[in-house]
């Protein structure tokens, strides 16, 4: 059973990764991120060999990068089917809607944990070093998330409380996807 859990939990952290760089790829596009900043050549450079094949298939629409979209959820379709294959089902055995639906609320998982991880960045990143060559392009992506709290609510003493009710907002958010 051990050594079930610890393929469980490098499958999952491998089939994380991916996802999330396939949807940071696609979000990056969305924004209109140029593909010279160091975080998205690392995005390009790992899910390149999936994409590119996707993308004869799947032209984008207008921002929309469908093909790195659709293997985002391929990948989470392919990480639950293993997952079963792990506690031992079989195919036969596997409940079709509900592993897509499963795989779609994964998507979903990794979606706010790319939020989650990039506001964590730019706040270390304002602190420590705001001049990195990487701080820019995390700026770009968090701008759109944080704006609507820097509305509401004002800097207190010169610091930004915006990042926190982020970061809160996006726990409750992966709490109430935990409970589907």
């Amino acid at each position: 059973m051990l050594l079930v859990e610890i393929a469980r939990l490098l499958l999952e952290t491998a089939g994380a990764l991916l996802g999330v760089a396939l949807l940071l790829r696609a979000y990056m596009n969305w924004v209109g991120m140029p593909s010279r900043n160091p975080l998205a050549q690392f995005a390009i450079a790992l899910t390149d060999w999936m994409v590119r094949p996707l993308r004869r298939l799947l032209p984008a629409a207008g921002r929309w990068d469908s093909a790195s979209l659709v293997a985002a959820y391929l990948v989470a379709v392919l990480l639950m089917a293993f997952t079963f294959l792990l506690i031992g089902a079989g195919p036969s055995n596997w409940p079709w809607p509900a592993l897509l639906l499963a795989a779609l609320v994964q998507v979903l998982r990794w979606a706010l944990y790319m939020v989650f991880f990039l506001t964590l960045m730019h706040v270390v990143l304002s602190w420590v070093n705001p001049y990195a060559p990487v701080a820019p392009a995390v700026a770009m992506l968090v701008r759109p998330f944080l704006a609507p709290f820097q509305r509401i609510v004002p800097t207190i003493g010169g610091i930004d409380l915006s990042p926190l009710l982020l970061i809160v907002l996006v726990n409750v958010l992966l709490l109430i996807l935990s409970r589907l």
